[in-house]
């Protein structure tokens, strides 16, 4: 089966300089989602058809199974289609799908192929209680389907009926290139409509089946920020119900996000606002604070994130805490029983088990040993306004209040630095190096009054 994915328009009620197709759901573009549940159907090639924003679009979307086709300019979906079919090869079938329609499930996609076989034309309808702005399905005194009539060209009885067309369909390829020859524009929009080869189907004697999806959310389309903003809430509760269904305690399933994939073990616990974008791995026993954010993130077995925190390209060990109010950022590996807390940044750095920084600390391009602590005010100077340089810190070192460690420096295992200390040389191992001005109290001294 190919697929050709109809991403050409350009959603004027938008209200916006990035094309309609590229604009977000749940952290990804529209069309994203759209290629993605297509290459789960198994499409043997895809073909995108675009317009508008063009270049912006393959540019941000473009892979080696993809062919695009360029419609310009627009003249109705029929045309669309018609645009792609150079790209199409052998005498398969042929899905239809819209680029502004995310959510279209692969299970409905299969069992829509399914009906199609291979000699008969599927389409995807719909019942809705409210179906104004759809094409309706009009069907003939036995039930079969007779033709799709847009709502335009509708007369009164026909937009009573509530049957609409979801305009996503499966045909055999050579009966929709000659379908397509033969649908013309003799309508109230003067287009090309790609609704127009069911009448055509019918004429030919090739039966025309319908299959439902398993939503009615599958078949919403975008057309307006109010539509994005809707779609967004209908697919985070969805994927709030398959977290709850998996046994993760959500304490308020209406308030996560989730843009990408978030995988969770047993007796995970995610508080209100948190948002989770990349792949995210939660295991068992994990606790997510409240307005958290975690992305491109593994945390390990028992681990907390307190309220918010940002963690980010990270990997935690077991047990550990982070927060509240603390950073990992990329490049950070956090070993069992680690802890950090407010207000602890962390880059690039690894730290090994049951060391801690527990308030108001920089650790960037470092080597932490185990069962180190890292006094409040303590940061690394890594960066020389040229060049990043490490730091290592070895085992059991105790590191005062208000240190700065310029790197590339090491300090030895079983070493203390007292509070205050500015180092600039290596610190041996077990031993306490000091760095400090001499301490002067100054008799007679006021303190400076202000000028009336």
């Amino acid at each position: 089966m190919e697929v050709v994915v109809l991403a050409a328009g350009q959603g004027k009620r938008m209200r916006s300089i990035l094309p309609k197709v590229l604009q977000p759901l749940a952290g990804r573009p529209l069309l994203s989602h759209v290629l993605t549940t297509a290459r789960a159907v198994g499409a043997d090639r895809i073909c995108v058809v675009y317009g508008h924003g063009g270049e912006v679009v393959r540019q941000a979307l473009d892979a080696p199974d993809l062919a695009w086709a360029l419609q310009e300019p627009q003249l109705g979906t029929g045309h669309a289609v018609l645009q792609a079919l150079p790209h199409l090869q052998g005498e398969g079938t042929v899905l239809v799908l819209y680029g502004d329609v995310p959510l279209i499930g692969t299970a409905t996609l299969q069992r829509l192929a399914a009906a199609a076989a291979s000699d008969r034309l599927a389409i995807l309808t719909v019942e809705l209680a409210e179906p104004s702005g759809y094409g309706r399905i009009v069907r003939d005194p036995e039930g079969r389907v007779h033709r799709i009539v847009e709502e335009k060209d509708a007369t009164p009885a026909e937009r009573a009926i509530r049957e609409v067309n979801t305009g996503i369909l499966v045909a055999p390829l050579a009966r929709l290139r000659d379908w397509l020859g033969r649908i013309g524009n003799n309508n109230a929009q003067q287009e090309y409509y790609l609704t127009d080869i069911i009448a055509l189907a019918v004429g030919d004697g090739v039966e025309v089946v319908a299959t439902h999806p398993d939503t009615e959310v599958e078949t919403l389309g975008v057309n307006s920020k109010s539509h994005l903003a809707q779609l967004e809430r209908l697919h985070q509760r969805a994927i709030a119900q398959r977290l709850l269904d998996d046994g993760v305690t959500l304490i308020d399933p209406t308030r996560i996000d989730v843009r990408g994939e978030l995988i969770c073990g047993r007796d995970v616990e995610i508080d209100v606002n948190c948002v989770f974008e990349g792949r995210v791995e939660l295991a068992d026993g994990v606790k997510i604070g409240a307005n958290a954010v975690i992305r491109e993130a593994r945390l390990g077995p028992g681990s907390r994130v307190a309220p918010f925190s940002l963690v980010e390209g990270s990997e935690v060990g077991a047990d550990c805490v982070i927060g509240p109010y603390a950073r990992t950022r990329p490049g950070t590996v956090l070993l069992d029983e680690v802890h950090l807390g407010n207000f602890v940044e962390v880059k690039n750095s690894r730290i090994a088990g049951q060391s801690k920084a527990n308030h108001l600390a920089y650790v960037g391009d470092a080597d932490v040993g185990e069962r180190v602590n890292i006094g409040a005010g303590t940061i690394t100077c890594n960066y020389d306004g040229a060049n990043k340089y490490r730091t290592i810190i070895e085992d059991d070192v105790f590191i005062g209040s208000d240190t700065q460690l310029v790197a590339p420096v090491r300090v030895g295992r079983g070493a203390t630095l007292g509070a205050g200390t500015t180092l600039t040389k290596d610190a041996p191992e077990g031993q306490l190096t000091v760095s400090r001005a001499h301490q002067v109290s100054l008799s007679g001294w006021t303190r400076p009054k202000k000028k009336k």
